[in-house]
């Protein structure tokens, strides 16, 4: 008895599907959209005729003799210049440094849990912003007929000793003591609303995890406020560099004062305005470019 097995069964390969030409699209198909780019005629029509508003100011500025570009070129880098320009610079300089650290102390009074200190940082506030800066800059430099002397001693009592106000506060003095002063109270508002734009629950996080106080006032909440305190800083930086001319009329030889002195002396009122304008387009521009920077690397990780 032999036994037999059935051939084995050879599994068929799997056909491949032929390859589906395409053919052409069903008569019921919608037709193929055309693309056309957006145009913008109006557009290029401004551009053209700022472009031409543009040449036309350069041209006039180039070839009207009343502008007396040789008497700029002159005077542009004059000893008397320069110096007025360095004495607008420390102006700014002196300013911006003491008005934006008491700015700093009364935002965060303002922001204190203290009623006390919150009416105490108003009042400043509110009487410094309030006052033209131009009273302010003439009491004090008035100070020496206001008060004589002063007296130190028992409120409402003797004096143990006084010294006379005479020569005390200068005329440099007062400029920067009134510029810082009437600074304070402006920067002191663009640093309480940049705290005030950081989240709430950063600091709630902070505290959570056990940071002091000040370290999260440096590290947390101010890094982030700066992003918000940067762009009106400048603002402020930039407005007081040129509102340094409003000392002038304490006779300070700054640059708008220098330039009245000169044209007044030699009637080129144009050339002489436009030497002082290049010269606060220049340290303006300067300043804009360290804000970008500085708005820059305050950025870093918020910005894409």
């Amino acid at each position: 008895m032999s036994l037999t097995s059935d051939p084995p069964v050879e599994q068929a390969a799997p056909q491949q599907a032929a390859p589906q030409r395409a053919g052409p699209p069903p008569a019921d198909a919608p037709p193929a959209l055309k693309v056309v780019p957006v145009r913008h005629p109006w557009r290029w029509a401004a551009i053209v005729v700022t472009a031409v508003l543009i040449a036309q100011f350069i041209h006039g500025l180039v070839t009207n003799p009343a502008w007396e570009w040789e008497v700029f070129a002159q005077f542009f880098t004059a000893e008397t210049v320069l110096r007025a320009v360095w004495t607008t610079l420390q102006l700014t300089v002196y300013g911006t440094a003491l008005g934006f650290a008491l700015g700093i102390v009364l935002a965060f009074m303002r922001l204190s849990a203290s009623p006390f200190l919150r009416w105490v940082a108003f009042g400043y506030i509110w009487a410094f912003r309030s006052i033209p800066l131009i009273v302010q800059l003439l009491f004090w430099f008035n100070l020496a007929y206001l008060y004589k002397r002063l007296d130190f001693g028992i409120p409402f009592g003797p004096g143990f000793f006084h010294f006379d106000t005479m020569g005390l506060v200068g005329a440099m003095g007062a400029a920067v003591l009134g510029l810082a002063l009437h600074q304070a109270a402006y920067a002191a508002e663009i640093v309480r609303g940049g705290v005030l734009a950081v989240d709430g629950g950063q600091l709630e996080a902070a505290a959570a995890l056990g940071i002091p106080r000040l370290r999260q006032l440096r590290r947390i909440v101010l890094p982030q406020a700066m992003r918000s305190i940067l762009p009106n800083a400048t603002n402020e930086v930039i407005s007081l560099f040129k509102g340094t001319s409003i000392v002038s009329v304490m006779a300070i030889g700054e640059l708008f004062y220098q330039v009245q002195v000169i044209y007044g002396r030699n009637g080129r009122v144009v050339p002489l305005l436009m030497v002082a304008t290049a010269w606060y387009i220049l340290l303006t521009t300067v300043l804009s470019v360290l804000q970008y920077y500085v708005e820059r690397h305050f950025s870093k990780g918020a910005t894409r």
